[in-house]
């Protein structure tokens, strides 16, 4: 069996089409996010839109609850689904909605996204105070029942304060080193090095707000820059998540960044100037285009096995440990 191809994050516009484009770019398992700002109520409805499209292209796509499922995706040519939240709202103040969600399938959950939450601090806050101490408790019960923590969108403090406190390694599935291109969503060294420490997994993101020279960054630059990480971090701590947002309407960045909380347009990542969607860079597109960052990183002398955990081993190996009971 050869080496999975997995993508660690994407949002995108769902539709037959990037369907086939996921089988067209070999890739074995995708995490998808099924909320932002969803209530429990209707983060439900999310899963059930799913599951039409799995019953309906089940040659194409499967519902992934564990790394054996990537292994199943790789033997039957198609694509694992893997289910995560970029917020907690849809365990709204409930505790035991964390092994609910856990049990309908959901695998990864932000403790944040740009905003305060009940459990920690968003990376546009002002003042970062940690971890509250239902965060804490959260932290706890996640570990427990096998729903990996995600800080890609949260603060400096709450990001080191989930690594000490959780008994399980964490991801940030997908933000870049902040000494490459210094975006307010980019991480530091300081968590950096305590995420890969614990045994925790940073996804690369190919989100041009993330990216240095935006939406004109070369594959060149970015492959560079994945190198460098790997000599500070270990390249067995690395993946992608790409964050690809395709073929979603400009109106949804709004969705994403003020959700219900402000009447105001909360630029986030981004200017004022263009609220929307930034292109992709040319190298990647879309799924089809995974064989250039392929060759970017074998460029750069990466070995064909370090090549191959940056591309989905890596990924595999972080799902058969955290998706589970410990």
């Amino acid at each position: 069996m050869t080496a999975p191809l997995i993508d660690n994050l994407q949002y995108c516009n769902w539709s037959p089409e990037i369907f086939r484009q996921l089988r067209a770019g070999g890739v074995d398992a995708v995490h998808v996010t099924i909320a932002y700002h969803e209530s429990f109520r209707e983060m439900v409805l999310n899963l059930e839109r799913w599951n039409l499209w799995f019953e309906a292209h089940g040659d194409l796509i499967f519902k992934g609850v564990s790394a054996a499922d990537v292994t199943r995706a790789q033997e039957t040519g198609r694509t694992a689904v893997f289910f995560g939240f970029q917020t907690p709202n849809p365990i709204e103040d409930d505790i035991g909605l964390v092994e609910i969600v856990h049990q309908l399938g959901v695998r990864f959950m932000q403790l944040t996204y740009n905003n305060q939450s009940l459990l920690a601090t968003g990376c546009y806050e002002a003042e970062d105070t940690g971890l509250t101490r239902m965060g804490r408790q959260v932290v706890a019960e996640m570990n427990r029942v096998g729903l990996v923590i995600d800080m890609s969108h949260s603060a400096e403090r709450s990001t080191l304060e989930a690594i000490e406190v959780s008994s399980r390694p964490i991801a940030i599935t997908h933000a870049n080193p902040h000494w490459w291109h210094p975006a307010l969503r980019n991480k530091s060294d300081t968590v950096l090095k305590a995420l890969t420490a614990r045994g925790g997994m940073l996804g690369f993101s190919l989100y041009p707000h993330h990216l240095q020279g935006g939406s004109d960054c070369t594959l060149e630059s970015f492959c560079a820059m994945v190198a460098d990480a790997a000599g500070r971090y270990g390249a067995g701590s690395l993946g992608i998540g790409s964050d690809l947002c395709q073929d979603q309407p400009d109106s949804v960045v709004e969705w994403m960044r003020v959700g219900r909380w402000s009447k105001q347009m909360d630029y986030g990542e981004g200017s004022a100037d263009a609220p929307g969607f930034p292109p992709m860079p040319h190298w990647f597109r879309d799924n089809r285009d995974w064989t250039n960052i392929r060759g970017g990183l074998e460029r750069v002398g990466f070995s064909s096995a370090e090549v191959d955990g940056l591309m989905g081993g890596n990924w595999m190996r972080f799902y058969d440990e955290g998706f589970g009971p410990p």
